[in-house]
């Protein structure tokens, strides 16, 4: 097995990356069969951009600050624990947002593509899904849709739903909604093509962020789940994906 080991830039990170080389090798990221990230959920996910479509495995160990992404570090018998590991296949989100330019932007997103208030001023949104309008306007200071490997991040921050990695679900999540003060999001398939036309964006001016790329001024923004790209990583089996998911939802 050719590892390829890769670390952020945190001191745990880069001694983590100069003890594993020493025992087992680093190979580079062109001829590895799976690819170590040594980091946070930040570095991981990163890392999982970088290997869209690539077919390599990415599996993670935590030498970072919040590693919902990572397995436990621990610096024995790698490479059995990498041949027992689960792959779970992700499918990133599409986000094609239009500026107050006239410019368009395309990106991908594996946590969630997120709208965000730029100013003082709520956000006025209109949410059409598949074509259809669902809400004429949501005033609110944010909304988002997250993939089920996002559910936990933000979303959950938002009080959105948490969601197993194999749900074909999407979560539509407000952050602190104004009207209709009781919406509290929808959870929509994950074929469903979202359209978030932003009114009055010269008032109430708005920025989207799909995962790290960030469009200021935006003034439409369409979202849905790609066919064509997919990204495969790779959790311990004493502690699956599942395992995480059921352990979010009873932490209190």
């Amino acid at each position: 097995m050719k590892i390829a080991f890769l670390a952020s830039s945190a001191n745990h990170a880069q001694e983590a990356i100069k003890h594993l080389s020493a025992l087992y090798g680093n190979a580079t990221v062109e001829d590895a069969d799976v690819i170590v990230a040594l980091g946070g959920d930040g570095f991981m996910l990163q890392t999982l951009h970088d290997q869209i479509n690539t077919g390599r495995l990415v599996y993670g160990m935590n030498r970072g600050t919040i590693g919902f992404l990572m397995n436990d570090y621990d610096d024995k018998s790698l490479p059995d624990r990498i041949e027992a590991a689960v792959a779970n296949t992700i499918r990133p989100l599409i986000m094609q947002a239009t500026n107050a330019n006239g410019d368009s932007f395309t990106a991908r997103a594996i946590n969630e593509v997120s709208l965000f208030r730029q100013s003082y001023q709520a956000a006025k949104i209109k949410v059409d899904v598949d074509g259809k309008t669902r809400l004429e306007s949501l005033i609110c200071d944010g909304l988002m849709v997250a993939t089920p490997a996002g559910s936990t991040a933000y979303n959950l921050s938002a009080h959105g739903p948490i969601l197993p990695l194999d749900a074909k679900l999407l979560a539509l999540t407000p952050v602190s909604a104004f009207r209709p003060r009781r919406w509290r999001g929808a959870l929509l398939p994950d074929s469903a093509e979202v359209t978030l036309e932003i009114l009055e964006p010269y008032k109430r001016p708005v920025n989207a962020v799909a995962d790290h790329l960030e469009v200021k001024s935006v003034t439409q923004v369409k979202v849905c789940q790609s066919v064509d790209h997919t990204v495969q990583i790779l959790t311990d089996s004493s502690h699956s994906w599942n395992d995480r998911i059921l352990a979010e939802q009873f932490s209190y």
